[in-house]
């Protein structure tokens, strides 16, 4: 297993410490644990893991450094908490409603000691914090309605990375405001990148 995400990684040139590395496989593995019992996610074989993983992480080969980030809805931990491994030096923020999986998220943060990890066990909008650098989600709601969402998290220097699939190109014309931002195109993934609200 960690082979294979070793190498997917050099493959993908997506650059990880060895620490961290040794901390992803140990993800795999509570994931695996928990999945069992309490079904967090689709993922539920090591490739699909893997997979999941390389879609969270591919994106540091095109953005900006941040100090802080916000990730919405952030589910099982992609790609936030994979985010969060990866980025010690990043205070990350996740926030998950469903209970069971906002345990797993807590027990991941403890289990691999990641100080830089804050769990918000609430919807977006209910979150009282100062803007962040950067804010982040796969897989929830449209763009235009994220971006309402989080307008109490951010700012004009905010940056967003949207996870999307081929609806991005509807949903981006769809929106009226001038945006700077850019769809970076991987497989079936579509990383929507806009960096900041003009």
């Amino acid at each position: 297993m960690i082979q294979r995400l070793q190498s997917t990684l050099f493959d993908e040139k997506i650059t990880v410490s060895s620490q961290s590395l040794e901390k992803l496989k140990q993800f795999i593995v509570l994931l695996e644990e928990w999945n069992r019992v309490h079904n967090l996610t689709g993922a539920k074989t090591h490739e699909a893991m893997v997979a999941n993983i390389i879609d969270s992480l591919f994106p540091l080969t095109f953005i900006s450094p941040v100090s802080c980030l916000l990730d919405v809805g952030t589910g099982a931990g992609f790609p936030g908490m994979i985010l969060a491994i990866v980025l010690p030096n990043t205070q990350v923020v996740l926030s998950e409603p469903l209970k069971k999986r906002v345990s797993f998220l807590k027990y991941v943060a403890l289990e691999l000691g990641l100080l830089n990890v804050t769990v918000e066990p609430r919807r977006v909008e209910h979150i009282v914090a100062p803007a962040f650098d950067l804010i982040t989600s796969r897989a929830v709601s449209d763009t235009a309605l994220l971006l309402s969402l989080t307008q109490n998290v951010s700012d004009t220097h905010t940056a967003y990375l949207f996870y999307k699939g081929s609806r991005v190109f509807e949903e981006m014309e769809a929106i009226e405001h001038q945006l700077d931002y850019a769809i970076v195109q991987k497989d079936q993934r579509n990383y929507l990148y806009i960096k900041g609200k003009a």
